[in-house]
């Protein structure tokens, strides 16, 4: 069998050593004598398994002590609810930055909930950007600044992040959808007040849901939270309130070890600057291919390029596919083509590429 190079924004690749190691213990788990999808979630085979996760998980982010780190359900989406339903406390009304698609997504699924104000917005200029916080005007009693620090679908991502002492607003807590970057480049994490993901790009399989919140956001409910959803008591019960996505648990934190081994965030971060330098240099110099995206804001994970011919998208698509390169194909309220090159995307992926597009060019230029 021959693995595709496979680009798709999510669920997206994962790496070989990860799969290959989950294969070889579908079965039987380090001798357990029963694979990790037929355990007990409060069995103590399992336990070791979400202990482990959740401390190499603390240490690739350097997550500090007075956050609590959760492993919920429900996806990014599921998030745009359930964390005004979490944060808003005695407050009636949050701030949202809208940089894209789906930081739109999370502001219309707030005001189901609260009074949602825009506190900036890149949608003028075509959500090619991010704008500048000198530009962000925070509402007078937000019980939050949402964030969606990267924009899968736009591949834009905030070149800077968000410091609300800054702008003399430091009592504000940032919250960040870090779903497509998440453990890709450096975070602060105590600049966050709440940072969140589902893990289908670069941490495991559909279905698992990371957040990390500072303690001091816990048991802010308001009264109609669903018990299940309630950050406080998913942290006192350890993320086992209720049956957690265990086998999805067990992906992460294998892959959280194969980061470890590659050299941890700081490494792979190079990695990803070396991966999309490439892929944008090429589109630079390229006057068959364009990149729409202010280059400050260029998303190292995701990234959306047109054909200045559209007729031939197809045709690009289909000789891309029978090269081994899939998923290529942009989301469809956009368009174009999108190559998503999370961390399990190798340079040699990138360059396979390049080399195709080049080749292609060429031939229908």
């Amino acid at each position: 069998m021959s693995r595709v190079w496979n680009f798709s924004a999510g669920p997206a690749a994962l790496p070989e050593e990860v799969l290959k190691q989950a294969a070889e213990e579908m079965l039987d788990w380090q001798g357990a004598g029963m694979g990790v999808m037929e355990m007990s979630h409060r069995g103590k085979e399992f336990t070791s398994i979400a202990e482990a996760a959740e401390a190499d998980l603390r240490e690739l982010m350097a997550v500090p002590d007075n956050y609590r780190i959760l492993f919920m359900q429900g996806g990014a989406i599921a998030e745009n609810a359930i964390i005004p339903m979490n944060l808003l406390g005695q407050h009636d009304s949050a701030d949202y930055v809208v940089t894209g698609a789906w930081s739109a997504k999370s502001l219309k699924e707030a005001r189901r909930y609260c009074k949602a104000h825009v506190a900036a917005s890149a949608e003028a200029g075509g959500f090619t950007s991010v704008p500048a916080m000198t530009e962000w005007s925070l509402s007078d009693d937000p019980a939050y600044l949402f964030t969606c620090t990267n924009e899968t679908i736009g591949g834009v991502e905030y070149p800077f992040e968000p410091d609300l002492a800054a702008i003399g607003r430091a009592e504000v807590p940032v919250v960040a959808d870090v779903s497509s970057h998440i453990l890709s480049r450096a975070m602060d994490v105590s600049k966050y007040g709440l940072l969140f993901g589902g893990a289908q790009k670069n941490i495991g399989p559909a279905g698992l849901t990371i957040v990390i919140v500072r303690e001091d956001l816990l048991g802010r409910s308001v009264p109609a939270c669903p018990t299940a959803f309630d950050y406080k008591t998913v942290a006192d019960n350890g993320s086992m309130y209720n049956t957690p996505p265990t086998y999805g648990i067990y992906i992460a934190g294998l892959v959280f070890q194969w980061l470890k081994r590659q050299g941890g965030v700081a490494a792979i971060e190079a990695q990803n600057i070396a991966k999309a330098k490439l892929l944008y240099d090429y589109l630079d110099a390229s006057d068959f291919y364009a990149s729409k995206v202010d280059p400050a804001c260029r998303s190292r994970m995701n990234v959306p390029f047109f054909l200045a011919d559209e007729s031939l998208n197809e045709v690009f698509l289909a000789e891309s596919k029978a090269a081994g390169l899939v998923q290529l194909k942009g989301h469809k309220s956009v368009g174009g083509m999108r190559a998503s090159i999370y961390n399990a995307m190798p340079l040699a992926g990138v360059q396979a590429l390049v080399d195709f597009m080049r080749d292609f060019a060429a031939r229908k230029g």
